[in-house]
């Protein structure tokens, strides 16, 4: 299309000022993957796809709460991310039909801010904090009054003249959700009613959370497709569903029709994941610490070091899965590669590295 000629500023005695720009076509409306990810979210138990233990669980808790007509003890989930423990918080609140409210531990630094959240709740409410294990200690303190008597003590004034009033909350849910269980503290952990701990899925249900999500998204994918993502996908749904999209991506580019599992195969081998779900971080991970290091037993600090990332970031998000894969092990001196790091990368295991895990 041919450009048009824009007249920008005044056109009298200093002669136009023209600025070509084309013509601008009608956008097509576009989803964000913020958009996405709130569709193919569960709404509901029966929605929600694997963790069956927990779901009975939370299914009885909940039943139980709502034959006394009472809000649900406080909730606590633990697990590595993106296996779902925001989407069980909103579950619960959707089945009590009360209101949601979120927020996360970082930025609850001062306990006015906690406090200032408290206040504004309403009878039954869920509040959800993500990431409660960095909570600083002030919003922690404001917490435990709260949790266990609903009562919320503040201090007016200051010096000598200062004075601490309590006043009273609604029975509300706090529901935590938390990586790391071991830095709460302890009067903290020992306030919630029920602690569930999410593990890594199946390839099965993954695979099932693939083909619901596709269906939502209204993609063509074979059950093959869907079972070849959902095997590189680490054991979590919101990676499997983030690659569900990049396929559909590359689908959409290079390709038009069903996706068939040789589509799916070239689309992840193109965007980075590998046979194991392995990206290219990981197999950074892994690179260091069988060529660099050798295999000896290395530091979590140092892995960081070598590869470029945050050592919190690599502990949290990286190295469980490594360790469930059997691809890393630790020991009292450190990390160590499995054996089957070796055969993954295609690197000869050193002749002294057999001798020490065999025996």
């Amino acid at each position: 299309m041919s450009p048009r000629k824009e007249i920008i500023g005044d056109t009298k005695g200093q002669g136009e000022k023209l600025s070509l720009r084309p013509e601008a076509s009608n956008p097509l409306p576009i989803a964000s993957d913020a958009a996405t990810e709130g569709a193919i979210r569960p709404k509901s138990l029966q929605d929600f796809i694997g963790q069956p233990e927990v779901k009975s669980h939370l299914d009885v808790v909940i039943r139980a709460a709502m034959g006394r007509a009472q809000s649900v003890d406080h909730l606590l989930f633990v697990g590595p991310p993106g296996l779902g423990k925001t989407s069980l918080a909103q579950i619960v609140a959707n089945e009590m039909g009360a209101g949601f409210r979120i927020s996360s531990g970082p930025t609850l630094v001062r306990g006015g801010d906690l406090a200032a959240i408290l206040n504004s709740l309403n009878a039954g409410d869920v509040l959800f904090i993500d990431e409660i294990h960095r909570m600083s200690k002030a919003a922690g303190e404001v917490l435990y009054p709260a949790m266990e008597d609903f009562k919320l003590d503040i201090l007016i004034g200051e010096g000598p003249t200062a004075r601490s009033i309590r006043l009273d909350l609604p029975r509300f849910t706090l529901i935590g959700a938390t990586t790391r269980t071991g830095m709460l503290t302890g009067p903290l952990r020992d306030r919630f009613g029920y602690v569930a701990r999410l593990d890594y899925y199946n390839a099965a249900d993954l695979s099932r959370i693939v083909e619901r999500s596709a269906r939502i998204l209204g993609l063509a994918v074979t059950a093959k497709a869907c079972s070849e993502i959902a095997l590189r996908s680490r054991g979590t749904p919101r990676l499997a569903n983030r690659l569900l999209r990049r396929v559909r991506d590359y689908s959409q580019v290079h390709a038009d029709g069903e996706i068939t599992p040789e589509l799916a195969r070239v689309a992840l081998e193109f965007f980075g994941a590998d046979e194991l779900g392995l990206d290219k971080l990981d197999r950074a991970i892994l690179e260091a610490m069988c060529v660099t290091y050798r295999g000896n037993p290395v530091g979590i600090s140092t892995i960081a070091a070598t590869v470029g990332e945050d050592p919190e970031t690599i502990e949290d998000v990286y190295e469980p899965f490594l360790i469930q894969a059997g691809l890393v092990a630790r020991t009292p001196r450190g990390r160590v590669p499995g054996p089957l790091a070796y055969d993954h990368l295609g690197i000869e295991r050193p002749r002294l590295y057999d001798d020490f895990f065999s025996g």
